[in-house]
């Protein structure tokens, strides 16, 4: 019985990824009107930390040992906290549409797997398939959201560029570099690398960070449920899995907050938007799918 109840919970594993990194956009919604980018995620790194170090405390478990296992979670936590997430949330603030901000970001899977074949790794005509089919969908469902008009401008185009850069850099840096360890210890010190890049930054906002309900309400939700729950998922697939099929779990992420949007906000759901999330579901199978093994 404990070794189905492991089976299961291995493979719900990405699908929960799914559920909780598409409340990233929600929690945005409810707090960048009352906080600047980087004050906002400094703040969140903070409290991050402080959860990480009392539960490493309390469970007793080992941090990374050596000093190169160190430098290579803190390029990583820099590279996936502080450039990704400051890279989206400054590029948002400042006026990108979230579509736009979600179809270049939604561009990693296919960067990653251009990079793999590069470097000699083996992606399956298979699965090129599924990232274009998954590429697709996901400009079905933004598509709404590119109709209305579309501020870009040189700095939130450099940040979304860097936030993309990122995750994508990141995610190939972990999977090379980072040996196995426990993913609460890993989280801390990669959240302790990027809370010193984005102090400065945040000492240079001149934005006052309100701190009412929807801003709290907002940090909790980042803190306990986008950081604990969703960064040390991803943390555990990539150790676990090719990263060109873990990325392309991403694709999903779009779809799933258009739905979330829809039962929180009443955001309408057209039927391109309910085709693009079948094609992007449909593509993202084909990534994943084990490939058949031969008699």
């Amino acid at each position: 019985m404990p070794e189905q109840r492991r089976l299961a919970w291995l493979n719900a594993m990405p699908w929960l990824f799914v559920l909780i990194w598409s409340t990233g956009f929600i929690v945005a919604r409810y707090g960048m009107p009352n906080s600047p980018p980087f004050t906002f995620l400094l703040w969140r790194y903070v409290f991050s930390i402080l959860c990480f170090v009392l539960w490493v405390k309390w469970a007793r478990v080992p941090w990374p040992q050596g000093r190169a296992q160190w430098w290579h979670l803190a390029v990583t936590g820099v590279l996936m906290h502080a450039g990704y997430l400051g890279g989206v949330w400054a590029a948002v603030k400042v006026g990108m549409g979230a579509g736009l901000t979600a179809l270049i970001v939604g561009l990693q899977p296919v960067i990653t797997a251009i990079w793999l074949s590069a470097r000699g790794g083996h992606v399956t005509r298979r699965q090129w398939q599924g990232l274009a089919l998954g590429f697709v969908g996901l400009a079905m469902v933004v598509s709404r959201k590119l109709e209305g008009g579309i501020e870009v401008t040189p700095w939130s185009l450099t940040m979304i560029t860097m936030a993309l850069v990122s995750i994508t850099t990141g995610t190939l840096y972990q999977k090379r570099f980072v040996q196995p360890c426990d993913v609460r210890s890993a989280n801390a010190v990669q959240l302790m690398a990027a809370y010193l890049v984005t102090l400065p930054l945040a000492l240079m906002e001149t934005e006052v960070a309100l701190w009412n309900s929807e801003m709290i309400w907002a940090m909790v939700w980042a803190v306990l449920v986008l950081t604990l729950g969703g960064s040390s998922l991803f943390y555990i697939l990539i150790q676990r899995g090719a990263a060109a099929s873990v990325t392309s779990l991403l694709y999903l992420v779009p779809p799933t907050t258009a739905v979330m949007a829809w039962v929180l906000f009443n955001e309408p759901i057209t039927l391109v938007t309910l085709a693009g999330i079948v094609v992007t579901a449909a593509g993202v199978s084909l990534v994943v799918r084990p490939p058949k093994i031969a008699a």
